[in-house]
């Protein structure tokens, strides 16, 4: 079996499920340009935990954890099954790199995940294993939970972090907008492609201190730490591509990254 990639995914407002512009038609492209998987297991930047914790519910309920939104968006739901088993498999992968994670039979999806998984697999047939994130552990804590997920892939397992390349809501009120752009997004974004094609993990890791307008563009980690999962899952050497789709309210770049396992 041909090992799938890995995929970072930003996900923008919890209205990208109605209004999916550039991220849905580049998610609908890369999903149909893929091997159909037989699951996937997704982190998400709202799915915040001490503790690694995996989703084994046999049906996870979608998650409408957000408020103010128009009511349709509401009635959304993401009914995909769940994969307890995948769960277990993935558990004892991190037990064995020394990342012990506890099952979560409750997990639901969050917006995080359905709205990504929604533009990438809309029949919504696939089955889902959720995945937490530990906001006070940092990149390399994470780039090692994808790491410790890599034999996965050669099992037909798509795994996707789904974040935001730059996410600074507080900006929202600062008149950014379609004709805005707030001025430390592009370099940014500039920044993280140029050292994931350099392969250039230990900058990376270290973004807080060498990525320009790294304390604007994260404010606080959560919504970067997903990628470092993607990366990790691709294993050493892993080959990225940037699939750039758009800059959302001047604030939220929408930018996707594929990851290669190395040739």
């Amino acid at each position: 079996m041909t090992a799938l990639p890995s995929l970072y995914v930003s996900h923008g407002s919890p209205m990208t499920a109605l209004q999916p512009g550039a991220v849905g038609e580049r998610l609908a492209g890369l999903a149909a340009a893929l091997p159909r998987p037989r699951a996937v297991v997704v982190a998400s930047a709202h799915w915040l935990t001490a503790q690694p914790q995996l989703g084994s519910a046999a049906q996870p309920e979608t998650i409408h954890d957000f408020f103010g939104f128009p009511a349709p968006l509401y009635e959304v739901r993401y009914p995909a099954p769940g994969a307890p088993a995948l769960a277990a498999e993935a558990a004892a992968l991190l037990a064995a790199a020394g990342l012990p994670a506890q099952p979560a039979p409750a997990q639901g999806l969050d917006h995080g995940m359905w709205v990504a998984l929604r533009l990438l697999y809309p029949q919504a047939d696939i089955p889902v294993v959720p995945m937490a994130i530990q906001p006070q552990q940092g990149p390399a804590h994470h780039l090692a939970l994808g790491r410790a997920l890599a034999p996965l892939r050669e099992q037909g397992v798509l795994v996707v972090g789904s974040g935001s390349i730059t996410h600074n809501l507080h900006d929202l009120r600062a008149g950014y907008g379609a004709g805005r752009e707030a001025p430390y997004v592009k370099p940014f974004i500039g920044w993280i492609e140029q050292r994931l094609a350099a392969g250039d993990t230990g900058a990376l890791l270290d973004y807080r201190r060498q990525a320009p307008f790294a304390e604007r563009a994260h404010p606080t980690d959560e919504h970067l730490l997903p990628l470092f999962v993607a990366l990790g899952a691709a294993g050493p050497g892993a080959r990225a591509q940037r699939i750039e789709a758009g800059i959302d309210h001047g604030i939220l770049a929408m930018d996707i990254y594929r990851f290669d396992g190395a040739a």
